[in-house]
């Protein structure tokens, strides 16, 4: 008898159970809906705001339900109180999901949502702090490119992309009202950095009819015609539109930038001095705010004296490692003072190393070493282009153009000859930008189908961090002997700690150019007027070397974490595989996804 109760009371039990695991379930499968629906309107509305986001990140809008965006270039804002309230906002919604109800996809969604809404409502107060016109780096470089790679898809891409140039002027006014508004507060770049900013905007004016802009239009329009239906192919007017795109050029986009430059020249007499220190530390808040900017370019949650910490701690090691293979090559003491320019005569003597230096040759290469160490990437289409030589000062040595998420099989790369002046730099530097660096992560990323809204969240420390500790692997895939490889490899990673040192340095300990000068000194690089430069390009550029260089040692620290908890059970496939598919996100969450 009391078997038989036990066994109703069983039965009773597990249909309650059962009824409870479907409504727990069906109470999921609500949540997790609502969040996919949220993250899919966040991605819409977001990616609407600006067209030339908007065509970056989707070849096919409608796809997303997004038709008649409206055609916006965006514009530079002063409102600071209307930044901290539209991010408080968002992050209020985002915290109305329950995150425990929430799939193991969706829960890296929100944690990632999450960690990059309360960064950038610590940074919303110090918005006047920032600066869109940072040399190489800022909106006067980047947008000529940008406006050269906007790709055609049909006629309708011509005609926006037109309507997109007559608004550039007012795009630089209101980056011009921006920079009013900083020197008002006595935020203003120093001298140099604005002599090098005119000279940039004045060059890019100069090249008149040689510009990139006409000829890349042509090709373009020239591509799309072939790939036209026959019926538009009939009314499709090369000519036509090659004219009104001279005449907007003439019109709209050079005017801009000689307004830029006059405008940025009459706020000479607001410079802020950078010949005693020109750190953002010596700003009204400003250590704290470089603290909050090193954590947002790196996504790195130590304190910054712990990464000077782990910078120090890296360099010396690399030092040590450096020293023991000249050793093996016959040079048992070879100082500091001279361990850089030693160890790049070793590489200098030995001229071409590769049979074919072809830049789409070295890709294949560099794909075919790294397989037994990375999952298999995705097969695409690499371009290669090389930056107008008029134009080589004032770009970086390479980029890499992220391609549409519904388009990732299409993929450029730009070389900057003027910065690459060997075929080892040739090699690493498309390690970094292509295989297995930013290409590479971008369309293996983008091949897991994750959600959209994760595609416009950028986290420098792991994509620039990622392409540095690939460019550092790189090294060790060039036909070189492997004592070479390594002085070579560790050569690079102490210059970028010293620069990553002096960041820090400049910024958070207030140094002046006298103390920069001492501390490359000590490590035997004695070319004052050559620091003097990198003493300025920091100074305006707050930030920049950490999110390679941290991003970088983040990596092999998070490594070390791995072949920790993992044991006999690590593998490189599988670390950098847990890496790729969680994506961009912060050094503290790529932890507990290993």
């Amino acid at each position: 008898m009391s078997k038989k109760r036990s066994a109703a009371v069983a039965a009773i039990f597990l249909a309650v159970l059962s009824v409870t695991v479907l409504s727990v379930h069906h109470f999921y499968k609500n949540e997790n809906q609502r969040f996919e629906e949220y993250t899919h309107n966040l991605f819409c509305q977001e990616v609407s705001g600006n067209t030339i986001s908007l065509h970056y990140t989707l070849k096919n809008p409608a796809a997303y339900g997004i038709t008649d965006a409206p055609v916006s270039i965006g514009s530079c804002t002063t409102d600071t109180a209307s930044i901290c309230a539209s991010i408080e906002n968002a992050l209020a919604l985002l915290k109305s999901y329950d995150r425990r109800r929430l799939s193991a996809e969706n829960k890296l969604t929100y944690d990632v949502l999450e960690d990059y809404y309360t960064t950038a409502f610590d940074l919303a107060p110090y918005s006047l702090y920032e600066e869109p016109l940072a040399p190489l780096t800022g909106t006067q470089s980047q947008l000529p490119v940008i406006l050269s790679e906007y790709q055609f898809y049909s006629i309708s891409d011509v005609d926006t992309y037109l309507k997109l140039l007559k608004k550039v002027p007012a795009y630089f006014d209101s980056i011009l009202e921006f920079e009013q508004a900083r020197a008002q507060k006595g935020f203003f770049m120093s001298e140099d950095s604005l002599d090098d900013l005119i000279a940039e905007c004045r060059a890019f004016v100069k090249l008149g009819e040689d510009n990139y802009l006409y000829s890349s239009f042509a090709e373009r329009l020239e591509a799309l015609e072939d790939e036209l239906p026959k019926r538009d192919q009939r009314t499709f007017d090369q000519k036509k539109y090659i004219r009104l795109h001279s005449k907007y050029i003439k019109k709209y986009i050079f005017p801009a930038y000689k307004s830029l430059a006059r405008g940025l020249d009459d706020l000479r007499d607001d410079c802020s001095d950078d010949t005693t220190s020109g750190g953002l530390c010596n700003l009204p808040g400003g250590q704290k705010y470089y603290e909050l900017t090193a954590a947002s370019e790196t996504g790195s949650d130590r304190s910054i004296p712990k990464l000077q910490e782990l910078v120090r701690r890296q360099i010396m090691e690399d030092l040590g490692t450096m020293q023991t293979s000249l050793a093996k090559l016959g040079v048992s003491d070879l100082s500091s003072e001279d361990s850089g320019s030693r160890s790049s005569d070793l590489f200098s003597s030995q001229g071409a190393i590769l049979e074919d230096s072809n830049p789409v040759s070295i890709l294949n290469t560099l794909e075919n070493k790294m397989k037994d160490d990375f999952p298999k990437p995705p097969a695409v289409d690499v371009q290669i282009k090389y930056v107008q030589k008029s134009l080589e000062e004032y770009l970086s040595p390479a980029f890499y153009m992220i391609p549409a998420i519904d388009n990732s099989e299409s993929n450029v790369i730009y070389i900057n000859a003027g910065h690459i002046p060997d075929d080892l730099s040739l090699f690493t530097t498309l390690a970094h930008e292509g295989y297995p660096g930013h290409l590479y992560q971008n369309v293996y990323y983008m091949n897991q189908n994750p959600d959209p809204i994760r595609c416009l969240i950028g986290y420098g420390g792991y994509t620039e961090g990622w392409a540095t500790y690939c460019e550092m692997l790189s090294y060790y895939y060039a036909p070189i002997p492997k004592a070479e490889a390594t002085i070579m490899q560790k050569n690079t990673s102490i210059l970028l700690g010293l620069y990553a040192l002096a960041d820090m340095g400049i910024h958070h300990d207030g140094w002046t150019v006298s103390d920069t000068v001492s501390f490359f000194r000590d490590y035997g690089i004695t070319d004052a007027q050559t620091i003097s430069e990198i003493y300025s390009l920091i100074v305006s550029d707050p930030a920049n070397y950490l999110k390679y260089y941290i991003g970088y040692l983040e990596f092999l620290e998070l490594k070390k974490y791995a072949i920790e908890k993992w044991g006999e059970k690590f593998t490189q496939e599988r670390f950098h595989r847990i890496v790729l598919e969680t994506g961009p996100a912060p050094f503290n969450i790529l932890r507990r996804q290993m």
